[in-house]
């Protein structure tokens, strides 16, 4: 079954605000959930449903604002719902009209969207998050075309220096001048195989 997108319905309800009426429309969050094209991401993100049984999907604008806001603002799947729990801006840039005060998924169903998904979907998220940033002037287009790696988590075949290595090094090598000066020694202290 293919997810039901959020449309703007307009209804008002007597108990509660529209989400629209009590934000500041000039805020950030508003204005990038504008600028982004959310049918072209629930297009290129509907077709991994297949209608059928089983319970109704999320919709893809709740799963991929959740993810746009997750790298955004640097959270954990964790971290980001917890936020979504308590901002109404969060919750208006992922389609909401009013606010909820209950999560409309567990927390899991992040990482299983993101499997479902897989990598050529995901790409459709970056495709659009970048081109947003080039209309709003965030980005330029020229700032796309080199990529800065950084490696300082790569692990290396490095050993670090310890006090019991400092130790033996330096005893080899005054073992080795030693011999080399013809001073005997009192006791046999063995060099590495090249040192003899």
């Amino acid at each position: 079954m293919k997810p039901r997108e959020p449309r703007e319905s307009g209804q008002c309800d007597m108990f509660r605000s529209r989400l629209d009426q009590i934000l500041d429309m000039g805020h950030a969050k508003v204005i990038l959930a504008g600028k982004i094209d959310w049918r072209f991401l629930s297009e290129k993100m509907g077709d991994v449903y297949t209608d059928g049984p089983g319970q109704p999907p999320l919709s893809n604008r709740l799963m991929a604002g959740l993810h746009i806001l997750k790298y955004a603002d640097d959270l954990s799947d964790d971290e980001v719902c917890a936020r979504w729990l308590e901002n109404p801006y969060y919750q208006y840039f992922c389609g909401e009209e009013f606010f909820h005060h209950r999560l409309p998924l567990d927390r899991s169903s992040m990482t299983r969207w993101r499997q479902r998904m897989g990598e050529e979907r995901l790409s459709a998220l970056l495709q659009e998050s970048l081109s947003v940033a080039v209309k709003t002037g965030a980005a330029k287009p020229a700032d796309f075309t080199r990529a800065v790696i950084d490696t300082t988590v790569a692990e290396k075949d490095v050993a670090f220096p310890t006090d019991a290595k400092l130790m033996h090094r330096a005893r080899q090598r005054l073992v080795k001048q030693a011999r080399r000066a013809g001073i005997g020694l009192r006791q046999s202290l063995c060099v590495s195989a090249s040192g003899r």
